[in-house]
């Protein structure tokens, strides 16, 4: 699978904010052997300021401190360091989304709050199987607002994939369980199912969340093989409070980044990396059906970082 062209300068957009506000407090160091704590504070309180969190950045400066600039002290060499700190925490979580379930079809329950970018991401997800040549179908299970229904259906149609809907209000488990009965009956490799997003009562999300996992229980007792969050990168450190929540409401496998577009706090996903050790599968950088792709934790470390080669 190749990279839309200009995948990495876009992806170094989306992190520009982290990025530049990391330089602004490395401009101006001298040549020296050894960083002195004055600069090392300031640098911490840059890494914090950049949303990466302060266990991260806790640890940056720790290595910071031993390290010992033999080549003379400069902004690029200390962006290196940060760059490799960063990759460390990133490698472990990085996990693309694999289709791998037998029987078929790999079922795979989207959730997130409203606004996140979710129902957008699906379709983007939907366009990466596609290209990997396994034939999807998504499922409108997001039935509390018809909005979401008829933004599933107009991305289903502009992929040419089929689409399990029902009416706003209806019951977004028996939809599920009408798309897996579809997908396994038409061969279909994977089915993306479309949740609710409401956090403001997490008791009724938990128990459509509960039902839809009885319901598919009955098809497929393996399903549902993977629980995506979306989260949306403009949050910042409230990103982090909602993997807390969904982690209990909704027993989350895996995390998806979006609306990563120069103006969001992009360092929040290295906190949740660190904080959750929870598996990162892909990150969003623009509008665009090609703008999601899996996670690579080197190159996220060098958009951070702002490394280029």
């Amino acid at each position: 699978m190749s990279d839309k062209p200009g995948w990495t300068e876009r992806l170094f957009g989306g992190f520009g904010k982290t990025s530049s506000r990391l330089s602004e407090n490395l401009t101006g160091l001298v040549t020296k052997a050894k960083l002195d704590d004055a600069t090392l504070d300031d640098i911490e309180d840059a890494l914090i300021m950049s949303d990466l969190g302060p266990s991260t950045a806790a640890s940056i400066r720790e290595k910071l401190s031993t390290e010992r600039f033999e080549k003379g002290l400069t902004e690029t060499a200390v962006k290196e360091i940060i760059q490799t700190e960063i990759a460390k925490i990133l490698d472990p979580v990085a996990a693309a989304l694999e289709i791998d379930a037998f029987p078929r079809p790999q079922v795979i329950l989207v959730i997130g709050v409203n606004g996140s970018g979710k129902t957008t991401t699906i379709a983007k997800l939907a366009h990466l199987f596609l290209e990997q040549d396994y034939g999807v179908m998504l499922a409108a299970g997001d039935t509390f607002r018809a909005a979401a229904i008829g933004q599933l259906k107009i991305w289903a149609e502009r992929l040419g994939v089929p689409i399990i809907s029902g009416p706003e209000g209806g019951d977004s488990a028996s939809i599920v369980y009408e798309g897996v009965k579809q997908a396994t009956a038409t061969g279909i490799d994977v089915l993306i199912v479309d949740t609710a997003g409401r956090l403001q009562n997490r008791t009724e999300l938990m128990d459509e969340l509960d039902k839809i996992r009885r319901v598919l229980g009955r098809l497929n007792p393996e399903a549902p093989h993977d629980v995506v969050l979306v989260l949306d990168a403009t949050t910042g450190q409230n990103a982090l409070s909602q993997i807390e929540v969904f982690k209990e409401v909704a027993n989350v496998t895996g995390l998806i980044m979006t609306k990563l577009d120069g103006t969001a706090r992009g360092g929040v996903l290295v906190a949740a990396a660190k904080q959750f050790d929870m598996p990162i599968h892909a990150i969003g950088v623009g509008e665009t059906i090609e703008d999601l792709r899996p996670f690579d934790p080197e190159e996220v470390a060098a958009a951070i970082a702002g490394v280029t080669k």
